[in-house]
């Protein structure tokens, strides 16, 4: 789409560069809000999700997630595919996170399990528009000056250190902060209104418990895109390739949720992969200016992270599990 850094003079001849037509923003654009509008579609009626509809939904996301990748090589050509790959695996692995905190935001609001995909659809919506503007801006700042990946890698350095320091409480304390933010505009009601982010008290439109937790939902994105949109930008330049790694990463969350939601305790070290993935993003930023790590070698040793976290995981619950 452009040289990006060019003007600063920095080191980044061993990052696909694409001439993106607006057509292809147009079509990519177009198909989000198609599969958005069918898995809206498919979920009227408030139906609690079962655990066999929610692995078909996510195996479906993460098809069409890598499928993108060949529809990439034939279009533009298998560096680009490559890229968009990494980017991809880095978003997923690090949304993972925000699936476990949503779990939280959930019982501390006590949504029901029927309304629950009701709030994450409009959350996922407001996320992708979010991540648009958090990646042209990242996009825009290091076209600027190329110090300013110094400034992104030791953040996400910074916050894997922090993440291996995994808070178990993350996500609690955004219900007294959105209840108090709404109610500066409405009355936030205690009830729920069937699926309804809005009710009447006294004749008077209000909140309810729904909206109260759709804005933390939305608040804690803002955290996670922080985080992610860097460490993405850290295996791609190309926004057309962010935005698509970010937005096939993002649309399966939901089905992930459903699956995943009551994994946390037996994921026990995925927490520790996340970090040490944030870190290796991290340090890979902050050298490539001098020196640029191939995409193969960040897809390994991202994938060999989130397996060991994985493996490391399961071994433990059994260890568990047989010392009982």
């Amino acid at each position: 789409m452009t040289q990006l850094l060019a003007s600063s003079g920095s080191s980044n001849e061993n990052f696909v560069d694409l001439d993106v037509p607006i057509t292809a923003w147009v079509a990519l654009v177009a198909l989000i809000l198609v599969m958005l509008g069918v898995d809206l579609a498919l979920h009227r009626g408030d139906k609690e999700p079962t655990p066999k509809h929610a692995l078909f939904e996510s195996l479906t996301w993460v098809t069409i997630g890598l499928s993108f990748a060949g529809v990439l090589a034939v279009i533009f050509n298998r560096q680009a595919s490559g890229e968009y790959l990494a980017g991809y695996l880095v978003e997923k692995s690090l949304s993972v996170d925000n699936v476990f905190v949503w779990a939280v935001i959930f019982s501390t609001f006590a949504i029901p399990l029927k309304y629950q995909h009701r709030v994450l659809f409009w959350g996922i919506f407001g996320a992708l528009v979010l991540r648009a503007i958090f990646i042209f801006v990242g996009v825009s700042l290091l076209n600027a000056a190329w110090w300013i990946l110094l400034v992104f890698g030791a953040f996400l350095v910074f916050t894997g250190a922090r993440v291996l320091r995994h808070r178990e409480d993350e996500g609690t304390h955004g219900h007294d902060r959105a209840v108090n933010m709404l109610q500066r505009f409405m009355p936030v009601s205690k009830e729920f209104d069937g699926h309804n982010f809005f009710t009447h008290i006294d004749g008077r439109k209000a909140a309810t418990p729904l909206l109260a937790a759709l804005v933390v939902v939305e608040t804690t994105d803002v955290v996670f895109a922080v985080d992610s949109v860097p460490a993405v930008l850290a295996v791609s330049n190309e926004p057309f390739l962010v935005f698509a790694a970010n937005a096939f990463a993002i649309l399966g969350l939901r089905a992930a949720y459903f699956l995943l939601a009551g994994w946390k305790e037996r994921l026990h070290y995925l927490g520790h992969g996340l970090g040490l993935i944030l870190i290796y993003v991290g340090l890979k930023m902050m050298v490539s200016h001098w020196w640029h790590a191939p995409t193969w070698v960040s897809l390994g040793i991202i994938a060999a992270l989130l397996a060991i976290a994985v493996i490391a995981s399961l071994v433990r619950e059994k260890r568990v599990a047989a010392a009982a």
